[in-house]
């Protein structure tokens, strides 16, 4: 029921009242509150619920009924706006993990190729060179003879660290013995017998000594590489 018809109502109730008592007092011979003529004025400023057109209270009551509906469509478009903004941020930060998991997985995927083809490359070359027991042994041999030796027998990656250590060591010269300390050969082996354990001919064999030092090299600092960055350092390996 609308504002306007719930005024109507209780006028209309309370005009009704007024009334009833009016006739019952006539009847009993009383005098009525009000006379005729104030109960006529005050009957003609009442609006009852009668008087209102039934077409115009069912507007009041639909006008009533389609805001409501409206307050109601609102606030589910508000929330429902809420709610995709809602998965749209959770699926944006979703998507954007993903891109930077991808990106990092192909970042390692890239670096363990690398990897696979360096060590690759290791391995061929590793696999060209000369043994010390292919070379045919000399009574002497030159400083050139030596480098050449070297040169098949160390793997080309590595030969520049290798030879950056021989010729601090000894220049080359594989009969080099310091007076002070008994280290010999190449890479002054320190005592000069254990290259014993790449050949009997250690003291004469440049070959020999090649394959120890890279022995040497290899288990100690990883490479002849390993142990020229650590002879850098300290001045000796």
């Amino acid at each position: 029921m609308s504002r306007i018809s719930v005024r109507g109502f209780a006028v209309a109730s309370a005009t009704a009242v007024t009334t009833v008592g009016a006739v019952v007092g006539v009847a009993a011979g009383g005098t009525p509150a009000a006379d005729d003529n104030n109960f006529e004025a005050a009957a003609a400023d009442t609006t009852l619920l009668a008087d209102i057109p039934a077409g115009q209270q069912a507007q009041v009551q639909t006008a009533s009924l389609t805001q409501q509906a409206d307050a109601q469509a609102s606030a589910a478009d508000a929330a429902a706006k809420k709610s995709a903004e809602e998965s749209a941020r959770l699926q944006a930060a979703k998507d954007a993990k993903s891109k930077k998991q991808a990106a990092e997985d192909r970042v390692e995927a890239e670096r363990k190729a690398e990897q696979a083809k360096k060590e690759a490359a290791e391995r061929a070359s590793r696999s060209s060179v000369r043994d010390a027991s292919s070379f045919s042994a000399q009574g002497s041999y030159s400083v050139a003879d030596v480098k050449a030796m070297a040169r098949q027998m160390v793997p080309a990656d590595q030969f520049q660290c290798f030879s950056n250590i021989v010729n601090h060591e000894s220049t080359w010269n594989y009969r080099a013995t310091n007076p002070s300390s008994g280290a010999y050969g190449l890479m002054q082996a320190l005592p000069g017998h254990k290259m014993s354990s790449a050949g009997a001919d250690w003291q004469t064999n440049p070959a020999t000594q090649i394959k120890w030092g890279l022995s040497y090299m290899d288990g100690r600092y990883g490479s002849p590489c390993g142990a020229w960055s650590f002879w850098q350092a300290n001045n000796w390996y």
